[in-house]
């Protein structure tokens, strides 16, 4: 078990396991977490979601029992959740780790929230009860593809990096743009992600493209044959509607479209399978552009024991570059670990 000294803690040291879809980490962390000590604090923009479990793939209650798992099930599913609700939650958890002594341990794929906490939030207006009417009529009126192509008018570039269904982040978009006067990307931008709040280590996992796709294939097969669909229609018969962000994420709005009968089952599984393959492509676009991620290959064949003992090396090796004071806010590792 790692225990954070006094010096250390002064230091506000962080590790981040991440990477794409079904690329292994949920599994590594929970091995990683018990090695070191420590919790796992959850990255993931689908799994605050309560009632939605299977399609995202959240950790069992015998992991969670095992390593406790925190910033899950933090919303329900009709409710907005957006990157500063989860940055203020996610420094309250680490706070209370730096204060018990241990190293708090961040394990996710949403980008964005690991941005955030790694580099600070973007200063924007906050969220306007009047101006969300409006976005919300005009979603009524126009649909999403509507909202979609106003953001894509105002805000083109941000526009670039959402998908037309994620009617959340649209619109949280669009309020920033009607807010300030300027739209999000410019305020990025500004920003420039440049602030150092933790000595950071972050850890990246990649396998393989065919092997990763045959991963999430694996998985939606798996996650199809133990109660996908009937977890999709209990929301849905709970009210949350196909037009609630939650449900419009991936795997749960293709189940709705099938159980309202928009297209047959081997229909909705091409689609739910094609459309995550490509959102593992996105992610790892993302990740390659993060400054000092420490990438590991990881091969089918490979023991996870001969993983776990990778990265607890490395964690073990930054804590020791923290302690004696020479390295920069944010680790510089580049390549291959």
């Amino acid at each position: 078990m790692l225990k954070l000294s006094e010096p250390v803690c002064r230091r506000r040291p962080l590790v981040v396991l991440l990477g794409p879809t079904a690329v292994g980490k949920s599994r590594l962390g929970v091995q990683v977490a018990r090695q070191i000590g420590t919790e796992v604090l959850t990255a993931d923009s689908r799994q605050v979601y309560r009632g939605m479990d299977i399609g995202t793939d959240k950790p069992t209650e015998d992991e969670r029992h095992d390593v406790p798992h925190r910033l899950i099930d933090l919303a329900d599913p009709d409710e907005t959740f957006n990157t500063g609700w989860y940055r203020r939650a996610a420094l309250a958890e680490i706070d209370r780790l730096y204060a018990a002594g241990r190293l708090p341990f961040v394990v996710g794929g949403t980008g964005l929230y690991i941005r955030t906490l790694v580099r600070g939030l973007c200063p924007a207006p906050p969220a306007d009860p009047l101006v969300r009417g409006e976005l919300m009529r005009m979603c009524k009126e126009q649909g999403r593809d509507g909202l979609y192509a106003e953001l894509a008018h105002v805000d083109p570039v941000t526009a670039a990096r959402l998908h037309p269904n994620d009617e959340a982040k649209v619109m949280r978009a669009l309020e920033v743009y009607r807010l300030s006067g300027q739209p999000m990307s410019a305020l990025q931008r500004q920003h420039g992600f440049q602030e150092a709040p933790f000595s950071a280590l972050l850890i990246g996992l990649q396998r393989p493209k065919e092997e990763l796709y045959r991963r999430i294939e694996e998985r939606i097969d798996w996650q199809l044959a133990h109660g996908m669909v009937q977890e999709t229609r209990a929301l849905l018969d709970r009210g949350y509607g196909r037009e609630s962000g939650a449900m419009t994420g991936l795997g749960y709005r293709h189940v709705a479209a099938h159980v309202s009968g928009e297209y047959d089952y081997a229909e909705m599984v091409r689609l739910f399978k094609r459309d995550t393959r490509r959102f593992a492509k996105r992610q790892m676009t993302w990740f390659r552009k993060e400054p000092g991620v420490r990438w590991i290959a990881m091969e089918q064949d490979q023991p996870l024991a001969h993983t776990v003992r990778r990265i607890v090396s490395l964690i073990e090796e930054f804590l020791g570059t923290v302690e004696s004071g020479a390295m920069p806010a944010t680790v510089a590792g580049k390549g291959q670990a």
